[in-house]
């Protein structure tokens, strides 16, 4: 019988190493894996800007040098491959995509649709990882850690940061406000109920349960949330509708020395808006884990700021993420190959 021909194209984070061992141990040994590994991260991903133009978005690598790998492939295996129109042409015998992230953006869904070719996804697979760095990453600028390691790296003793008005507050009397309210903002949501703060949350498509509203998690409207919230934490997807919506006029109405905490996309800010904010005083901190552009350009005033928490878009980077996503692809493979209900199907 004629082995499964599956190419696993991975990358520095999730290496076709950890695809193959997924791929194997869920449907076993009845296969031939052929493997490549793409340059991301150490090579920034292209968003609409590389060789694949605007058709997909988010992506490692030239389609182009894929096409001979995938030629007699029947199922690929990636995180960030640029699935084109075009190279799903050059794939006739391809039937399954398994993308271990959470939205396939990478790959031209109406093409693979179109030839009849299987998606799946692995939606929330970083649920945790960036939980646990927001709730970190606001608790470096509550508690001044940023500010104090700014300062101790330039040979000053903030000894200052003592003083009552310039100290920091307890979570246990701010109020966090969270801008999305899916996988990751219900985990940072568990996460936050010990430190006793009040949380509020903005999601039009999200319906708070029984253990929310016992837990005192109240759902506002937006405007309610930029003026109520100490620290706004964001946790949307970009979309037309999401694109910007934390605008001038926005960050105006936040509260005076409040926390912007963004660890979902830079497209989400008004980014010279946040950074006049920022050093103008009526904003208290960042912490930016995206931007706008990215990497940022090294003249950009942000890298500059003693109050500004800056990582270079990590905050859903863990050997576990990386392990979990490829395990959850090679599960759906499994099901796919046994005629059952995947269980991240990619509409």
């Amino acid at each position: 019988m004629e082995k499964l021909k599956i190419a696993a194209i991975g990358d520095q984070f999730i290496t076709s190493a950890v695809f193959e061992t997924a791929v194997r141990d869920a449907i076993g040994a009845g296969c031939e894996v052929v493997t490549r590994d793409l340059q991301w991260p150490e090579v920034p991903f292209f968003a609409y800007d590389g060789p694949a133009g605007t058709e997909i978005k988010e992506y490692s690598g030239n389609p182009k040098d894929l096409e001979a790998m995938l030629a007699e492939a029947e199922v690929l295996v990636t995180h960030l491959a640029p699935v084109t129109a075009e190279l799903l042409e050059k794939a006739p015998r391809l039937k399954f995509i398994g993308v271990s992230r959470g939205g396939p953006t990478n790959v031209n869904m109406e093409a693979a649709r179109a030839r009849n070719v299987t998606v799946c996804n692995v939606p929330g697979r970083n649920a945790s990882a960036v939980a646990e760095f927001t709730v970190g990453a606001i608790l470096a600028n509550v508690r001044r850690i940023t500010v104090g390691h700014a300062g101790l790296s330039q040979g000053i003793w903030r000894g200052d940061l003592y003083r009552y008005d310039r100290t920091g507050d307890e979570l246990s009397d701010l109020t966090v406000g969270l801008l999305g309210y899916s996988h990751i903002g219900q985990r940072v949501v568990r996460l936050l109920k010990p430190f006793g703060c009040r949380i509020l949350i903005c999601d039009p498509y999200a319906k708070l349960t029984v253990q929310d509203a016992i837990d005192g998690v109240e759902q506002v409207e937006i405007d309610d949330l930029i003026a109520q919230s100490d620290i706004l934490s964001l946790h949307a997807r970009v979309t037309p509708e999401t694109t910007g919506i934390i605008s001038a006029e926005r960050i105006a109405k936040m509260k005076k020395g409040a926390v912007l905490v963004n660890s979902a996309r830079g497209e989400l800010v008004d980014q010279p808006a946040l950074c006049e904010a920022l050093v103008s005083g009526h904003l208290g901190g960042a912490a930016l884990d995206t931007f706008e552009v990215e990497p940022p350009k090294n003249d950009d005033e942000l890298l500059r700021l003693p109050n500004v928490t800056l990582t270079p878009h990590i905050a859903g980077a863990s050997r576990r993420v990386a392990t979990f996503a490829a395990e959850q692809i090679a599960e759906d493979l499994a099901r796919f190959l046994k005629g059952e209900k995947l269980k991240n199907p990619c509409s």
